[in-house]
């Protein structure tokens, strides 16, 4: 059995959580998707080591996403807990991969680890933008059933 990276990670309280209003609700209202709405479908993942949230850990917050609705992108950051986490790439796959799920197909996604908090971000960074290697990486049953695990409902 691996031993995890970050034995011991900080663990930092959650946020609230957006009420839900009347328009929120009406599907005639034509609105669009905001960056704290963004912030929720990802906030919940859980980090492939503990039994923690990303938000948990901070590596995912809402400051962190950037939404253009005119465009159709999305791109969040990510922080991972140690400058040299062996999971980054699996945890990057795992936001981009509940985002696909979670969005319309009109956005393009884009997930990338925050730029000088991992010594291997541009490899990381590099792989989580190859559309084969993600397609490829989604094909290993092993890989998504992991995933899955991880983006599963809290």
């Amino acid at each position: 059995m691996k031993v995890a990276d970050n034995v011991n990670p900080n663990v930092y309280e959650k946020g609230s959580v957006r009420e839900v209003t009347k328009s929120d609700l009406d599907e005639e209202l034509n609105d669009d998707f905001d960056q704290r709405e963004i912030f929720d479908i990802i906030r919940n993942i859980s980090d492939p080591e503990h039994p923690l949230t990303l938000e948990e850990l901070r590596v995912v917050e809402e400051s962190n996403v950037i939404i253009d609705n005119k465009n159709n992108l999305v791109h969040v950051y990510f922080t991972p807990t140690i400058p040299h986490c062996s999971m980054a790439t699996l945890i990057g796959l795992s936001i981009r991969v509940q985002l696909l799920r979670a969005l319309p197909s009109r956005f393009k996604v884009t997930v990338e680890v925050t730029e000088g908090t991992h010594v291997s971000e541009h490899a990381v960074n590099k792989q989580l933008a190859d559309k084969e290697r993600i397609a490829a990486a989604l094909e290993n049953n092993n890989l998504v059933q992991i995933i899955n695990q991880c983006v599963r409902s809290v």
